[in-house]
């Protein structure tokens, strides 16, 4: 190897190292959490039967592709996704309030999509309202 060759290799091994730490610490290996004032809000479907079942359909239209049917994070795009959906059946997601489960719905982290501008305020309270009874079936 020629002595201009080895110093490209050189130059080009701390780059490569440091382009792999900057991939390792992307925004899809963080953890997506709401904001401390989220668990202030007020969920106004609160124990609404009619919502959850809004919710549902909400859930089959949005949400499904991604979190599967029953929550799980299992939905048919999970292999072409960089980061894993959320469990929204586990006891981690389920123990959050319902005010940071509305804020990370509209507000979302990629490659979720941001619901905000998608659906209204009283729609996400419904998926709240879904989504809490998906940890009750799973326990069935």
């Amino acid at each position: 190897m020629s002595t201009k060759n080895s110093f490209r290799v050189l130059i080009a091994i701390p780059a490569i190292i440091s382009f792999s730490m900057i991939c390792s610490t992307n925004i899809f290996a963080q953890k997506f959490t709401a904001p401390a004032w989220t668990d202030t809000l007020k969920n106004s479907n609160k124990n609404n039967p009619s919502a959850v079942q809004a919710g549902k359909k909400i859930y089959v239209q949005y949400c499904v592709i991604c979190h599967g049917e029953k929550g799980k994070g299992d939905g048919v795009s999970v292999a072409g996704l960089p980061k894993h959906p959320t469990d929204h059946t586990s006891a981690e997601f389920q123990k959050q309030t319902d005010g940071a489960i509305f804020w990370e719905i509209g507000n979302s982290s990629s490659p979720m999509p941001m619901f905000k501008n998608t659906l209204k305020p009283n729609q996400m309270w419904q998926l709240v309202e879904y989504i809490r009874t998906l940890a009750i079936k799973a326990k069935k």
